[in-house]
């Protein structure tokens, strides 16, 4: 599973970068209709999920068991987008649990993912960071479904951004373990 992220570590910085776009534009577009944030949420959460399943079937390495948290991680968004995309006039209750429900599936598969990178890399927390906030969010979300639409998009920005600098941590990591394919590439154990 190293070697499969190790190959695409360009991936993880994309989606940090765009978890970190989407996250500053919340912030400073907070006037921003709940029409709109529904239609960016679901390009964002679809793109995520995207990037993730592709990921997840790129660079697969006979013997090494499939990435199917990464998987589920790319199901869980690109049904989270699509969802957002054909329901646009969904209330903001509705669009509150729907993004909570998916920031708890994917903080969830993204610790199993990094549980399972613990026998293969050390520093695999920044995973689990991602994670954990990602639960912790849909947490707060459920918790407290009162809050305001415009404290909604202040805490999915604060949150994407959060979450893209992990994802940027990650890649960057990734980017220095041998991935290029060669047979005199080994994978590094821990």
């Amino acid at each position: 599973m190293l070697m499969q992220l190790a190959r695409s570590w360009w991936m993880f910085i994309v989606r940090g970068v765009l978890a970190m776009l989407f996250g500053v534009m919340c912030l400073v577009m907070p006037g921003i209709s709940l029409v709109a944030l529904i239609l960016v949420y679901g390009a964002y959460a679809l793109a995520d999920g995207v990037i993730a399943a592709v990921a997840a079937f790129r660079n697969r390495l006979p013997g090494e068991g499939f990435p199917w948290s990464v998987l589920l991680i790319g199901v869980a968004g690109i049904l989270a987008g699509i969802l957002a995309f054909m329901f646009p006039g969904l209330t903001a209750l509705a669009l509150l649990y729907l993004i909570a429900a998916w920031h708890v599936v994917r903080g969830g598969f993204e610790i199993v993912a990094a549980v399972q990178l613990r026998k293969e890399l050390e520093g695999e927390g920044w995973l689990i960071v991602a994670g954990a906030l990602s639960v912790l969010f849909g947490v707060f979300l459920f918790a407290w479904p009162g809050a305001g639409v415009l404290a909604l998009v202040w805490l999915i920005g604060a949150f994407a951004i959060a979450a893209g600098i992990m994802f940027v941590i990650l890649g960057l990591r990734l980017k220095g373990l041998p991935h290029s394919g060669s047979p005199a590439a080994k994978p590094i154990r821990a």
